[in-house]
Order: structure tokens, then C-alpha cells, then sequence
């Protein structure tokens, strides 16, 4: 039977069910892609241009061997195959958590206030300039005059503040809005923020907060998304598919690409998909990273997804606080500083990510490497030799098994990883073999992470994070940090964070966040209180059709899927 047209591929996804169901359901459902075999290369190794630290894999310019037109025939479109946890549950809907937190990106759909820079800086989008009270407590953005929504009516300051007003106000809203008093419309072209305290950071939310009308905004707004970007929802076939099409009134430069078509996937559909030649790009993972398929090349994209490790620091017994909720806290092994400073110095950052993510990784010795706040002087050389003499120094010695002990306490941790996330679970494993040569005994175990947070306060988490804000480093370390698993409290930290948040200049705020990491003296490093130990940034990976020129990107944020499709509209064939 003759293989489908990527137009009919389109009108089946649509109505067949392509779900995420795996390659063969999903091949069943479309009924016309006959047999796969193995999941091995199947294709010429000219064809692809698949060798680390080439241009397009770095984030620029057109994959190796492009035919410069897509399959369809049209230079224009474009489908996007991403894993199904990337479709929003709540839909497209800035006030419930489109575009921020784990999975944040630039909204497709709606505009934003500003944008950010390849190198975290900031250009305008809505705005045209803002200004900032002496105390930092008041913003005043004013607004671009020509904007209009989808469904042609004007989008003004009122429609900014309830947004912002909005999304303080929402039930579970994953967007940190916590510093925000109210936002107010002093006339079309001017909205005033004002905060309850000092927030240096806010642009960096701002840029990611799209604008919802106020006039049409309702119950099933999410559903039916009206907006002033790049792109109009004209279908989203739930569980299956979203079409974007360009948005002929969008203020500012057309999209080169006018229609995105993204198909929601399992990873082994996904990859069938890539095999028959139906998507033109697909979400892939390390797992995948070694197949060779004909007319396809992998796009490693640079990230600060880091994968790091908690350490708690507190000894058994202690409790935690959180949303209410008195948790256990403490562990009588990483409790000891010696021992969290040897788990740092025996991992070999660049072994894990050779041997657990076939090398498409980057080491990583904070949660922010390669942006403007990180400090390099975190960065240091494995050396297992130098984690035995801390282990020596502070009383831990040898046993005849190899596992050390002091005072009747056995080095010997368990550490907790998500079971659905087989890169967590090669991470896991790998630094259980590496830190084992210092004396360590780690056990790995995977869980739901219902289960998981239950242990959040008194094991070795193997967690995700980074985000292109430095608010991050304020929830991870500061002692009130909503993420600061291993409870570390040092209120010289403390100072250098908040001391970040209220500078009036942002460049200002870069040396503090990065005294806050490490001041010489105190901070969260191998040579502070080594409360974490940060593993590798994994890329986000993705096969690409030859001829497609992804445009450059920016250093990713947590959270593999949407990111890559924040400048689509700038693609190419």
C-alpha cells in the first residue's frame, strides 16, 4: 500500500486517533506505513548529518544535505512532532500555566511585554520602553498602539493588568506572580505594576506571560486561545494534533513559516513517523540519539536543563514545612559535609554524560551554567583521590566490603529518581558506580513522583531544573526557597539573594546572584556546603528533516518540547 501524503498524514492525525500509543498503534492507526523492523539505522550515514558539534546541532543554519523544499511541496509549512506530556492540560492559557514554569517558552499565540536575547538581555515586543520607581516597588511599561487581537479588536493596558491580575489571582498557577500588588491601566498605552516587594527579575517572567483579551476572555478561553502573536489556534484535535496558522494582522515581521502543524507522540511513534518521512521535525531523547535515518539529521539543542542531586543537610529527625504539610527531614549520612563534598569530587560529570547519555550533554556545577549570573569559579576537577582524604580526614573509613562507616553509621544512601525517565534512571545509575570508587554505597530506586516527594526532605533526589531566569537560584537556595530540598540556611546567602532582587539595574544583580553561589567564603559549591551535586545540562534533541533551517537558538530551560518553536515563525526550507 502506497505510504500517506504529509497533507493526508495531517487529516488523519486529525481524525484516527494518533495517540500516544507507541510506533506500531500509532502506524496501525494511520493503516498505510507498512512494517517497521528493528529499531535500528535504516538509512544511508550520508544522508545525515548526525556528528556532535556540527552548526545545525549548535542552534543555527539549515540541516546537512538540504533539498531546500519540504515533501508537501510547500515552502511554507512545517510539522512538529513533540512527546505527548507537552500538550497543555489546561490548553492555551497564560492564566493557567501556558508558557511558564517547567515548560517555559515564548508564547506562540499571544504576545508578550518584552522578549528575551540569545545572551539573556531583552528586546521589546508590546512595550516600547518601561521605567522603574527609586524603590523598586513600582514598573510602568508603555505600550505599542497598533496591536490588535485575532478577532480584531484592540489590545490595550487593561487587557495587560487582568492578565497580570489574573494570573496573581489563579488557582494553582505554576507563574510566580507571589511579588505582585495589582496592575493598573492608567490609560490605553500605559500600565503600572506595582509590587509588594523588590523583584529584579521580573522581565524575565514578563517575557513569558502572554496577554489574553479581557473582552474575550471566559471558561474555554484555553480551548478556543484568542491573541495578538505570530500565530492563530485554528485547530487542536485534543490528544492528537494543533494547527497554527499565521496571523495576517501580527504587528510585527511575517512568519517565514506559515503554518505549523504539531502532532503529540510517544517516542517510538515519533521515531516511526521520522522512518516514513511524515513529520518534518521530531522530539527524540539520548535513547534514540544513535539511529542514522535517511534524510534526517539530529539537532542537539544546548540547554540549561540541569540534572542535579539534593543533599540534605540536616541530621534525621528534623521536620519541614511545606504548603502546609509537615514532612520528615534529614539524613545521617549526607547530613555530613564531608561526605557531600566527596560525592561531588568522585562524579565525573563528563564520564555520566558520555556513558549514561551518549555524550549529548554538557557537565554542569550549578543549575545556571552558561548564563549571565553563573559563577565559574564552581567549576572543578574530578578527583576521587582527594573524596577518599575528606572521607579519611572526617572519620568515615574503609570496611572489608569497601563501603565506609564512622561511629556505627554506614556510608550507604538510597536515591530516588522518577521510574517514567530513563535518562534519570542511566544518570542514577552511573553516579551509584562512580561514587562508589570514594567508599559511597548508593542504591538507586524509581518511583512515582507521588511517592517521591514524600522523601524530598530526607533523600538524594535526582531532580530537573534551570530556567532562563536567576529567580531559580533564589528558590533552590535561599532558606524560604520553595525548592530548597536539602534545607541549607546560611543568611549571608540569604542577603546576597535578596540583595539580587532589589537592585534597581539588572546588570547590577549578576555579581550578587553569583556571590550567592559562591563569595569565596560561603556558598553552595563543592568548596561551600556542596548541598547539591550537579550532574550535566542533557541536551533537547530532534530529528530534522534536510532542507529545514532551524533558526538559532537560545539556551533551552527545563522542560524538553515547546522551546525549540519559540522563533519558528523565523525557520525556513
Amino acid at each position: 500500500m502506497a505510504e500517506l501524503s504529509r497533507r493526508e498524514f495531517i487529516q488523519q492525525a486529525g481524525t484516527t486517533g494518533l495517540r500516544a500509543a507507541g510506533a506500531l498503534g500509532a502506524l496501525g492507526a494511520l493503516g498505510a506505513l507498512g512494517s517497521l523492523g528493528a529499531l535500528t539505522g535504516c538509512g544511508d550515514s550520508s544522508d545525515s548529518s548526525s556528528s556532535q558539534g556540527s552548526g545545525a546541532e549548535q542552534g543555527g543554519g539549515a540541516a546537512a544535505n538540504g533539498t531546500g523544499a519540504s515533501v508537501s511541496g510547500s515552502d511554507k509549512e512545517t510539522i512538529i512532532a513533540l512527546d505527548s506530556g507537552n500538550e497543555p492540560a489546561a490548553g492555551f492559557d497564560p492564566l493557567h500555566n501556558w508558557g511558564c514554569a517547567e515548560h517555559m517558552h515564548e508564547p506562540l499565540i499571544q504576545s508578550t511585554l518584552v522578549n528575551t536575547t540569545a545572551d539573556m538581555g531583552f528586546v521589546n515586543d508590546l512595550a516600547t520602553g518601561y521605567e522603574t520607581s527609586a524603590d523598586g516597588l513600582t514598573w510602568t511599561f508603555t505600550l505599542r498602539s497598533d496591536v490588535k487581537f485575532s478577532d480584531g479588536q484592540p489590545l490595550t493596558a487593561t487587557d495587560v493588568a487582568f492578565t497580570l491580575n489574573g494570573i496573581k489571582a489563579a488557582e494553582g498557577s505554576e507563574t510566580d506572580l507571589s511579588m505582585l500588588d495589582a496592575a493598573t491601566a492608567t490609560d490605553d498605552v500605559t500600565v503600572q505594576i506595582k509590587l509588594t516587594r523588590p523583584y529584579n527579575a521580573l522581565l524575565y517572567t514578563l517575557a513569558v506571560i502572554g496577554i489574553v483579551p479581557e473582552h474575550a476572555y471566559g471558561p474555554d478561553y484555553g480551548e478556543n486561545p484568542i491573541g495578538s502573536g505570530r500565530y492563530i489556534l485554528t485547530q487542536w484535535d485534543k490528544g492528537q494534533q494543533v494547527i497554527l496558522e499565521a496571523n495576517p494582522g501580527y504587528y510585527g515581521a511575517k512568519p517565514q513559516i506559515e503554518r505549523v502543524v504539531i502532532v503529540f507522540m510517544s517516542e517510538d511513534a515519533s521515531l516511526a513517523a521520522v522512518r516514513s518521512g511524515q513529520v518534518d521535525v521530531a522530539q527524540t531523547s539520548q535513547v534514540f540519539s544513535d539511529q542514522t535515518l535517511t534524510g534526517y539529521s539530529l539537532f542537539a539543542a544546548k540547554t540549561v536543563d540541569s540534572r542535579g542531586i539534593s543533599l540534605p543537610t540536616l541530621p534525621p529527625g528534623d521536620k519541614r514545612i511545606a504548603d502546609g504539610q509537615a514532612y520528615p527531614a534529614g539524613n545521617a549520612v549526607t547530613s555530613d559535609i564531608a561526605i557531600r563534598r566527596a560525592l561531588n569530587y568522585a562524579t565525573d560529570r563528563q564520564l555520566a554524560a558520555s556513558n549514561a547519555l551518549n555524550g549529548y550533554a554538557t557537565a554542569a556545577y550549578s543549575v545556571c551554567g552558561g548564563m549571565p549570573w553563573a559563577n565559574a569559579e564552581l567549576d572543578f576537577e574530578t578527583d576521587v583521590e582527594k573524596a577518599r582524604q575528606l572521607l579519611d580526614e572526617a572519620g568515615w573509613l574503609p570496611g572489608a566490603d569497601g563501603v565506609r562507616s564512622k561511629d556505627g553509621q554506614r556510608a550507604e544512601l538510597t536515591l530516588y529518581y522518577n521510574a517514567a525517565d530513563s535518562a534519570r534512571q542511566a544518570l542514577a545509575n552511573e553516579f551509584a558506580n562512580q561514587v562508589f570508587a570514594a567508599g559511597i554505597e548508593v542504591n538507586v530506586k524509581g518511583e512515582s513522583w507521588d511517592v517521591i516527594y514524600g522523601h524530598m526532605y530526607t533523600d538524594p533526589i535526582v531532580w530537573g531544573w534551570g530556567s532562563n531566569s536567576p529567580a531559580e537560584l533564589y528558590n533552590l537556595y535561599h532558606s524560604g526557597g520553595s525548592s530548597n530540598f536539602p534545607c541549607y540556611d546560611n543568611p549571608i546567602i540569604d542577603g546576597y539573594l535578596e540583595a539580587a532582587l532589589a537592585t534597581s539595574e539588572l546588570e547590577d544583580s549578576y555579581p550578587l546572584w553569583q556571590q550567592a553561589q559562591w563569595d569565596g567564603t560561603v556558598g553552595e559549591g563543592v568548596q561551600g556546603a556542596a548541598t547539591w551535586v550537579w550532574l550535566v545540562n542533557i541536551d533537547h534533541l530532534y530529528f530534522v528533516r534536510a532542507g529545514l533551517a532551524i533558526a538559532e537558538q537560545k539556551l533551552h530551560p527545563h522542560g524538553h518540547g515547546w522551546a525549540l518553536l519559540n522563533n519558528v515563525d523565523q525557520w525556513h526550507w
